[in-house]
């Protein structure tokens, strides 16, 4: 490692150890578990996981959801897989663990993690002026209000954006569907070419919004790496790690594994909605519009909590995984969101009562939750109500994917608190 990146990698590293260190693995039922090479075959599920089994299972009969698949893996094996229900339910199309599915926001792991490869490589610096890479980012406005007359006012901002408060949600950029001022700002500036498309809602390191950052941080990684960034996930990423159906496009044998998205009506139904139409997608977010599987994103997860590596791949330096579990933003609070559009997203407070904090990548949740995730442990999400985790302390990775709006849908939650639940159950004392 140069000197120069060793100055940006190294610092407190106050849970590295936690990542480190050799942990008995939960109960001695986890060894009967399939191999994560072997994904595609039957499972021979441990003692207890039919409690997670008949749990889901009974979501799906009481049609609260249309279909789910859920999977948590521990370093060497998978521990747990179901598929429920159905991918389209006019079709008795039937969910299975190839189900393709719109992951959304979950693409931000993969742009996070390709975005510290090339720190590793010295082609990215965390704390240096994003604008060194990407000149849009400089010289840009904060929004601090509006007169009386509704003008938007608007102030230069005084610190540069970097890699670092991209990937943690600290640059000041801020999604309209969670930030009024951006819905309002934005209604004006559609009538007035002379404003910015888009400015900052705050100083950059000086608060927490959840926001466009890792769209920002995806080009960052096609000026830096050269290639377009599909192309470096499955160079560097997706292709190493065997993530066959992770993709910005679907072929035509993929389509037909996807399932269909539904939409909750004011009354708790659901509500099929077309298929989407085949596209070619030829520019590619950092933040979101990805697709994948729950045995692809496992095999992700379960890299990260091998610190950085799987097999014979390896896609991160341990030093590196540790630091992105770390809390980087200090006592700043994070993952609370209200919303500003009920159709797509209720407000969302994931563990209510419980700090929350950012890594370089991850949501962390500063205390233990109740019958599940211990302190320390990782997460997030996609639009469409797909979820993971990761808990160090433990050893376990999970992922549960479903296809439903809004957002953090309140019978959806309860259906990956119970997987979570079944799992550490299915583990036993950590």
């Amino acid at each position: 490692m140069t000197e120069r990146i060793k100055t940006q990698m190294t610092g407190s590293i106050s849970r590295r150890d936690a990542l480190l260190r050799t942990a008995a693995l939960a109960s001695a039922s986890v060894s009967l578990a399939a191999p994560l090479t072997s994904i595609a075959a039957p499972l021979n599920k441990p003692a207890h996981s039919e409690d997670i089994d008949r749990e889901l299972q009974a979501r799906v009969a009481a049609r609260e959801i249309p279909g789910v698949v859920a999977m948590a893996a521990n370093q060497q094996s998978v521990i747990y897989e179901g598929a429920f229900g159905f991918r389209d339910i006019a079709r008795a199309s039937r969910m299975s663990t190839d189900t393709i599915f719109r992951i959304a926001s979950m693409v931000k792991l993969l742009t996070s993690v390709a975005a510290l490869q090339l720190v590793e490589r010295g082609k990215l610096m965390l704390d240096e002026p994003a604008s060194n890479i990407d000149p849009e980012l400089a010289s840009l406005r904060i929004l601090a209000g509006f007169d009386s007359k509704g003008v938007p006012q608007l102030h230069q901002a005084q610190k540069p954006i970097t890699l670092r408060s991209l990937l943690t949600h600290t640059s000041g950029f801020s999604y309209p569907l969670w930030d009024p001022n951006v819905v309002r700002y934005l209604k004006v500036a559609r009538s007035n070419p002379e404003l910015p498309r888009m400015p900052l809602m705050f100083e950059p390191g000086s608060r927490w919004a959840y926001g466009r950052s890792l769209d920002r941080v995806g080009r960052m990684v096609e000026i830096a790496s050269g290639q377009s960034l599909d192309r470096y996930f499955s160079d560097h990423i997706t292709g190493p790690l065997g993530m066959i159906d992770t993709s910005f496009s679907l072929n035509e044998e993929q389509r037909a594994r996807q399932a269909l998205l539904y939409v909750r009506d004011a009354n708790g139904a659901l509500l099929p909605q077309p298929p989407e139409k085949p596209d070619v997608t030829k520019v590619f977010s950092g933040g979101g519009g990805i697709y994948s599987t729950a045995p692809d994103y496992l095999t992700l997860l379960q890299a990260l909590l091998n610190g950085g590596r799987l097999r014979e791949t390896s896609i991160l330096r341990t030093e590196t995984v540790a630091m992105m579990s770390e809390n980087q933003i200090g006592n700043l609070e994070a993952g609370i969101l209200r919303t500003t559009n009920p159709a797509l997203s209720n407000d969302v407070d994931f563990f209510p009562g419980i700090p929350l904090r950012w890594g370089l990548g991850h949501m962390i949740n500063i205390a233990p939750v109740p019958g599940g995730r211990k302190a320390g442990s990782l997460t997030w999400a996609g639009l469409l109500n797909t979820y993971y985790w990761i808990d160090p302390a433990t050893r376990i990775a999970g992922v549960i994917m479903m296809q439903i709006l809004p957002f953090a849908d309140r019978k959806a939650l309860k259906v990956y608190r119970q997987f979570e639940h079944g799992v550490y159950r299915l583990v036993g004392p950590g």
